[in-house]
């Protein structure tokens, strides 16, 4: 394991990240979340499960600040972060890292290149090349980059550009530069949507690895009940942008997935946050 890749040093059990009573109303009167609190501690990896539109990734983007709240509070490792803008919100964002269903990757640039470009906020200088990435960083950054493309299994790849790979591959790309950020806090939104069953489990069984061999939170948003169910150490049921179940998998019965499934949970409700 890499000397500037580590897990943190902090007991089990303690917490990383809480909210308290966070709301989020969108400009159309559309309420996304209501009242949410909840702590996501040192040893947690959770799974957030819901409908479509009851409010999950509103919930995740609003922990690394990509979605304001309109109400409540954000405070991590203790402080807050709500209402964070400028060199403040740029420390939260490199230390509460994110993949997504997307991958977000620069597509011209080589695989690991797009894993450098999780490492930009620990330069001293401003990036002015227009040229290769590679020549921009240190031996000892590209060294970082390339152990962390093997940790994830693609290290043969690196020098491939982004857009010839497969979603899996890609997805396993984005899962290395959110690790070169050093994050206390790794948030995937939907990270296996738009993948195979077997890229899925890669997937899934990498976020699973990076938590249990790092010692970082994870929290991740899914459809699948029964990744959720595997790989989750702790469920969040999430419906009409509030928390309606939070506990270990053996406690998800089949009626509380359908309270959390149920008929009017793709429903968004319009209110002002209170």
């Amino acid at each position: 394991m890499s000397d500037i890749i580590r897990p943190l040093d902090a007991a089990p059990g303690t917490t990383v990240l809480e909210t308290r009573n966070l709301g989020k109303v969108y400009p159309n009167g559309t309420r996304a979340l209501s009242g949410v609190s909840l702590a996501v501690r040192h040893d947690d990896f959770i799974v957030i499960i819901g409908s479509s539109g009851a409010g999950k990734s509103t919930f995740l983007r609003c922990l690394n600040r990509l979605v304001t709240p309109s109400c409540g509070e954000i405070r991590l490792d203790g402080e807050e972060i709500t209402r964070a803008t400028g060199r403040e919100l740029r420390r939260v964002r490199q230390q509460v890292g994110m993949i997504f269903q997307q991958f977000n990757l620069v597509r011209r640039l080589t695989v690991l290149e797009n894993v450098l470009v999780g490492r930009l906020r620990f330069c001293a200088t401003p990036l002015t090349y227009t040229g290769s990435l590679l020549r921009y960083f240190s031996e000892a950054e590209r060294e970082l980059a390339f152990s962390l493309l093997k940790q994830v299994g693609i290290e043969n790849l690196a020098y491939q550009r982004a857009d010839s790979l497969s979603g899996g591959q890609q997805q396993r790309v984005a899962i290395a530069r959110t690790l070169a950020q050093h994050p206390a806090l790794f948030l995937a939104d939907e990270p296996i949507a738009s993948l195979d069953p077997k890229s899925s489990e890669i997937i899934m069984g990498l976020l699973r690895r990076i938590h249990e061999e790092r010692g970082i939170p994870v929290v991740v948003n899914l459809h699948h009940i029964d990744f959720a169910k595997r790989y989750a150490k702790r469920i969040i049921g999430i419906s009409g942008g509030g928390v309606v179940f939070d506990g270990p998998p053996g406690e998800l019965t089949d009626e509380i997935i359908e309270g959390i499934y149920g008929p009017h949970a793709d429903e968004p409700s319009l209110a002002a946050c209170a």
